[in-house]
């Protein structure tokens, strides 16, 4: 996945801060981890196609987000840390990776 820009407007912009401790910028973090693990959600995308991703931010703050493509922007639904499921799946990953 190679993100061009993200989508940030009055109904999204800071949402997850207020909901999850996760801002803005965080969010948009988690897209250019080398470890990303992006997969299809096929249960919630109904109007439109949504993802979601486990992925980590500079600081190392492992996140769960949920998110769609809008003409080839990333909009965020939500944001919230990983749960302990999925920092162990997002671990065997990060595992298994090439690492210097």
């Amino acid at each position: 996945m190679s993100p061009k820009e993200f989508d940030w407007n009055k109904g999204n912009i800071d949402k997850n801060l207020k909901r999850h401790n996760v801002t803005d910028r965080e969010c948009e973090e988690i897209f250019f981890d080398s470890q990303l693990i992006v997969y299809y959600d096929q249960g919630h995308s109904i109007k439109e196609e949504r993802y979601y991703a486990l992925g980590k931010t500079v600081m190392e703050r492992k996140l769960f987000v949920v998110f769609t493509m809008r003409k080839n922007r990333i909009r965020v639904i939500s944001a919230r840390d990983m749960n302990k499921r999925e920092k162990e799946e997002y671990g065997k990953k990060e595992n298994t990776s090439f690492q210097r």
